[in-house]
């Protein structure tokens, strides 16, 4: 890669002569070994010392064995871990003055000037403490004989980076802690087990055997915290009620939900759930307890009730691959900050903003999130919400617009007819994107139709009308349920228009990938022939492959991007047998390498072999030659690659090249990429992206209704939604023409490719990368422009 003008690159930043000392503090969390991992091989790799501190600041205050210097192979196969392989502890030691003059000797000794901090605000807040008083350490060490006054001129600043590893997600300037994710797998699986059970109970006196479900975020044994874990579950599924720290229920609420239950149930409703939140209370400050909430449901409505506390398992298991990605950029972006940090640079923290890292000084989050406590304290709850972030306040936003309906003689009555598909190949995430654009639609007046098997169940006249029922318990599952086909509309465009007038559609939502993308665009282009068409038009884009122009994501990805990685994670474990075996494992994509690329990234793969970055021989020789040094069991291959050098080819020349030092298997994943239930990021994703495009399609239909009749034909009426960076924008699609490369159905740019050096960095290959998109310090800002709410992504 040439350096050009506008280009910065990390070459320019050398470690050398520095430590980095890492460690992880406080409570574990899923993909802290992930950061570690990365911490360690970027530190090593730009000739930084890297120190682990085992046991987290005890470890610090007590020194000894507990700090040991890294290496490159003490972090392999850590990443696919769940908690935290180098320990953690809450240590009261680190908060005496003492204490912390035993941990700066410890690290003085080894020259250790530079922190990389994982942990929840606590432990950050220890650390700047601990910056803040350096000088003064080092001068009682050397008033004390331990150091010598050179030591203390040489070791005079302690630069302080920090990430946030945390299940709760509570922590302000970061749209997503590591941890989150994975807890919210663990939280969905467990839920939609239960689910499938309770839902299995209907009887001749249904009343009675019917089942109420209450699920307790995180067990009363566990400290009372603000959760964002219930809110996001509750954005993403059929929950009926929650209670949650951060927005306590009105005086009254125990009457209020039991008439919501019983009114769920009169409609046939099979269960109902309630989230309690660790830490909820009443707006007196009363303590509300899943016990609680059970003995209200039995007393006053007789429903057989159980309770279940998720508890620990929350923090348990394997690590999703957002926060496996997450982390591993997260530890790449600490290394390059503390190698530009100096004397006068605040202690600053990695967030993610978007789908952007960035970085903030650490007390303004620290502060900002202690703010949050504090008005809850002083029962300023819709400050509190406000302060938690844009993400914590747009779920609980979505979530009250899709749990709670509204009396038809409360609704709205626009009159207007929103019909909604989906095109292309199916992927997880499309029925929540359903459910959540029809019961949006339905609350702002709208009558909603569904249209079967795409575009070619639309020329069939396959139309009928959903209502807010239909779509319950949509969200979990996996596929289409509307059908989808990948026909396009152009040779059907009149028989398309004719069922348009028959039902009197005023406006489209078309959810799917790059056929979805076509299909707009062909019916665009035939409005000048068919009036019908001149309604507003919004694609949200779904496809595993994440091809489609004008979005950073798609639907289905983050769910297809798991299913790859714990597929490898089984494979690795299959390899690690032998320790001389190598996979070839094919992905899905067509001719984009998002999966392969960032699936590669969350599963450790050495290389990942992509049409986007052409590769020859030379380069698959390197690869065969770099294994005789250290062995990868995993190499990633995107199905159209290169139409010469195919899986099978360098699955051949691999097992010949390799004769005497490994053998090779391969493995094509095929459709089980596109299949199982959404992941919780694709269902929060898709839930609140089709919101957002609901609320665009009736702001587009009442400025377009003129004359007794909806007419929209400007560019500006036929859009895509998509996730910019750090926003979320409306695109015409003619607009988004010249971006994109129609032959190969990908995008003219795709921002991930940025990502590549970094799997080849932690896979020890000697390569450039771009830092110009690297997190710069910014401050906390907490107002945005609402057309600006990024989600929070990877």
């Amino acid at each position: 890669m040439a350096q050009t003008d506008n280009k910065k690159f990390f070459e320019n930043l050398s470690g050398a002569g520095k430590a980095i000392a890492v460690l992880t503090s406080g409570g574990d969390a899923q993909g802290m070994n992930a950061a570690v991992r990365a911490v360690v091989r970027m530190g090593i790799y730009v000739g930084a010392k890297v120190y682990f501190v085992h046991e987290g600041y005890q470890g610090m205050v007590d020194g000894g064995d507990n700090i040991k210097e890294a290496k490159w192979e003490s972090v392999s196969s850590m990443l696919q871990m769940g908690g935290t392989v180098i320990g953690s502890a809450r240590c009261n030691d680190f908060r005496m003055h003492e204490g912390r003059l035993k941990a700066a000797h410890n690290l003085v000794q080894r020259g250790i000037t530079n922190l990389c901090v994982i942990g929840g605000d606590g432990s950050l807040t220890g650390a700047n403490l601990f910056r803040k008083e350096w000088s003064g350490l080092l001068a009682e060490l050397v008033q004390q004989g331990l150091i010598d006054e050179e030591a203390s001129q040489k070791y005079s600043a302690l630069h302080i980076v920090g990430m946030v590893g945390s299940i709760d997600n509570d922590f302000c300037g970061t749209d997503m802690t590591i941890g989150t994710d994975s807890a919210l797998h663990r939280i969905i699986e467990v839920v939609d087990a239960i689910m499938t059970t309770a839902q299995s109970y209907f009887g001749l006196d249904w009343l009675k055997n019917m089942i109420g479900m209450v699920f307790a975020l995180n067990g009363e044994m566990m400290l009372p915290t603000v959760k964002q874990d219930a809110v996001f579950y509750l954005s993403v599924c059929a929950s009926d009620w929650v209670l949650i720290p951060e927005m306590p229920p009105e005086d009254g609420w125990e009457e209020k939900m039991c008439q919501k239950l019983s009114a769920t149930r009169s409609r046939g409703s099979r269960l109902n759930i309630i989230i309690v939140a660790e830490g909820a209370t009443d707006r007196h400050g009363k303590a509300i307890t899943s016990s609680i909430v059970k003995d209200l449901v039995v007393q006053r409505l007789g429903f057989d009730t159980r309770v279940t506390i998720l508890g620990h398992v929350q923090r348990g298991g394997t690590p999703s691959a957002f926060d496996r990605i997450l982390a591993s950029r997260m530890g790449v972006e600490a290394v390059l900050a503390l190698l530009e940090t100096t004397a006068n640079t605040p202690a600053c923290v990695v967030s993610l903003c978007g789908n952007q890292s960035v970085q903030l000084p650490l007390m303004e989050c620290v502060q900002m999130t202690q703010q949050v406590q504090k008005a809850m304290d002083e029962k300023r709850f819709e400050e509190a919400v406000r302060l938690r972030g844009r993400s914590f306040e747009n779920n609980l936003k979505t979530y009250k617009l899709l749990a709670h309906r509204k009396p038809e003689s409360e609704l709205p009555n626009s009159n207007f007819n929103v019909a909604v598909l989906n095109v292309g190949a199916p992927a997880a995430g499309m029925n929540a994107a359903v459910r959540s654009a029809v019961r949006v639609g339905i609350s702002e007046g709208h009558k909603m139709f569904a249209v079967s098997d795409g575009f070619e169940g639309f020329y069939k006249g396959q139309i009928k009308e959903i209502k807010w029922a239909d779509v319950g318990g949509w969200t979990g599952q996996g596929g289409s349920l509307l059908g989808t086909k990948r026909t396009l509309p152009a040779k059907h465009i009149d028989k398309i228009a004719e069922q348009m007038r028959k039902y009197n559609i005023n406006a489209l939502l078309v959810i799917g990938g790059f056929e979805a993308f076509l299909g707009i665009m062909e019916l665009l282009a035939a409005r000048g022939t068919f009036e019908e068409l001149c309604v507003p038009m919004v694609m949200v884009p779904a496809t595993v492959s994440n091809n489609v122009p004008g979005s950073d994501l798609s639907i289905g990805a983050d769910t297809a991007l798991n299913a790859i990685t714990f597929t490898c994670d089984r494979i690795k474990q299959s390899a690690s047998g032998t320790k001389h075996r190598v996979f070839i494992i094919e992905t899905m994509g067509g001719y984009c390498g998002y999966l392969a690329s960032v699936g590669g990234l969350a599963a450790g793969a050495d290389a990942a072999y992509i049409f986007e970055e052409p590769f020859d021989i030379r380069e698959l020789q390197s690869n065969v030659e770099h294994l005789t040094e250290t062995i990868h069991p995993c190499f990633y291959v995107n199905e159209n690659s290169n139409e010469n050098y195919t899986t099978d080819f360098i699955y051949q020349l691999y097992s010949e090249e390799g004769k005497g030092v490994f053998d090779c298997r391969k493995n094509v994943l095929g459709h089980m990429q596109q299949g199982g239930a959404p992941s919780p990021f694709d269902r929060n994703f898709g839930t609140k992206i089709a919101a957002k495009a609901m609320q665009w399609i009736s702001k587009k239909l009442n400025e377009s209704y003129r004359k007794g009749r909806v007419f929209a034909n400007t560019e500006d009426s036929a859009c895509l939604l998509g996730m910019r960076q750090r926003a979320m924008v409306f695109q015409p699609v003619v607009q988004l023409r010249d971006e994109t490369d129609f032959v190969h159905r990908i995008p003219k740019e795709q921002w991930w490719l940025k990502l590549r050096p970094l799997m080849k960095i932690l896979a020890k290959y000697k390569t450039s990368y771009d830092i110009s998109d690297s997190g710069q310090l910014e401050h906390v800002v907490l107002n945005h422009p609402k057309e600006s709410e990024a989600m929070a992504a990877i």
